[in-house]
């Protein structure tokens, strides 16, 4: 599904687009220097549009910026 959303989001292998996306991208902009509330991330190995990896990887980069996180 993901090459379907390519036309509404952006190519990332693209360099203006990916100027583009890299400023919306909740991955991207995780900051050391901001509070966030506490987040809950879930996922399935079921879900069929979106790898349980991104969740995994989104999980990771909270927790390595020192940002309270739980992962489901």
């Amino acid at each position: 599904a993901g090459a379907s959303w390519v036309a509404e989001y952006g190519d990332p292998d693209d360099p203006d687009d990916w100027e583009f996306i890299a400023k919306y991208s909740p991955y991207q902009n995780i900051s050391t220097d901001r509070r966030y509330p506490p987040v809950l991330i879930t996922t399935s190995t079921r879900d069929d549009r979106v790898h349980p990896g991104h969740a995994r990887k989104m999980t990771a980069a909270l927790e390595a910026a020192g940002h309270p996180v739980r992962y489901y």
